[in-house]
């Protein structure tokens, strides 16, 4: 499979990408030695690889739910910009249906 100047065009189109005539041949050498480069990852055999979960090392994050004492609220609220003296006002952020 080879890309055509009209595929290029075409996916441009696709895209909603204007280019100029002078890219064409430009993007349609590009886009062929990118699909040369994944016919030569398709011939490795990979048959004895492990399959990757996560690129990242690690342990499980989760802990044990332990109840301990929380900060009290007066304390919580005494640094806020504004309160309601129970709870935090904060501005509407989700628009209603009205």
């Amino acid at each position: 499979m080879s890309v055509t100047p009209e595929d290029v065009i075409k996916i441009a189109s696709l895209a909603k990408l204007k280019i100029d005539e002078s890219e064409i041949s430009q993007y349609t050498s590009e886009l062929n030695k990118i699909l040369d480069y994944m016919k030569t990852l398709a011939e490795i055999d990979t048959s004895s690889v492990k399959p990757l979960l996560n690129p990242l090392e690690g342990i499980n994050a989760f802990r044990e739910d332990k109840k301990k004492e929380s900060l009290p609220r007066e304390e919580a609220l005494k640094n806020a910009p504004a309160t309601d003296g129970e709870y935090f006002l904060v501005p509407k952020v989700v628009k209603g249906k009205n």
